[in-house]
């Protein structure tokens, strides 16, 4: 067994457990038992060779994209889809509607799973987005702690008025970033295209991915809003549970 190949895969092992939550050089080398400056090495080439990546909003490492198309997204959110499908078939066939589930990666939300419904006209939205310009990207950039927030706020600004007119400046933004968290959800309906809600996913009690509702807005109406909003949010709870089981 060479033994420097047997520690890289070992610490790709570790860093693709809760693959949402950065893990740190120093907790890597603790719990792996590796010298830490023999894992430093290691990371260090991990992340050349793009298979390890710093996380853009939290201290620590995550898997990279090379680990990412060796694996897929399926495989890499595996268990956290195998939760989220029957309740995203519930939704359909209840509302017979959208559903998708979309994880945070820089300013972006990623789409890593999601379904169809038996609509003639259904809605449709690209698999990456601008997080601000998506009811999941705006509602996991508010489930950020205060002190990730600061930082994406400063690395990628705030959103535009074109794209978010109600918080296009600090004070804007922060009221807008309170509100989502008192409600636990975001929803964007005053779109003249899609209409999309998002309820946040907990893992362990960190906030991981968020799943939404969408649909075209000639479909949108009261009693719509009312029922999209009970079943968004109780499906993200649902999940969640599953996935602390």
């Amino acid at each position: 067994m060479i033994q420097v190949i047997n520690r890289a895969l070992d610490i790709l092992e570790y860093v693709s457990n809760e693959t949402q939550k950065p893990k740190l050089m120093g907790h890597i080398a603790r719990d792996l038992q590796i010298n830490p400056a023999t894992c430093a090495n290691i990371i260090k080439t991990l992340v050349i060779r793009g298979y390890l990546e710093k996380s853009d909003i939290q201290k620590g490492y995550i898997l990279g994209r090379n680990s990412q198309q060796l694996l897929g997204n399926n495989q890499t959110f595996a268990s956290l889809i195998s939760a989220a499908e029957p309740e995203m078939e519930s939704i359909t066939t209840l509302i017979n509607e959208k559903c998708l589930i979309a994880i945070l990666k820089a300013d972006k939300r990623v789409v890593i799973y999601k379904n169809n419904c038996a609509q003639m006209v259904q809605a449709n939205t690209p698999d990456e987005k601008k997080a601000y310009d998506s009811s999941t990207g705006r509602l996991l950039v508010a489930m950020l702690s205060e002190e990730s927030l600061a930082k994406y706020v400063e690395q990628y600004g705030l959103p535009s008025k074109a794209i978010w007119q109600e918080a296009n400046t600090h004070e804007k933004f922060m009221e807008q970033i309170k509100l989502i968290r008192k409600n636990k959800y975001a929803l964007i309906e005053d779109s003249v295209q899609v209409i999309g809600i998002a309820a946040p996913i907990y893992e362990k009690g960190i906030p991981t991915a968020s799943l939404s509702i969408y649909l075209p807005a000639f479909r949108f109406s009261n009693t719509t809003r009312k029922k999209m909003i009970q079943l968004c949010v109780s499906a993200a709870k649902k999940i969640s549970g599953k996935l602390d089981q």
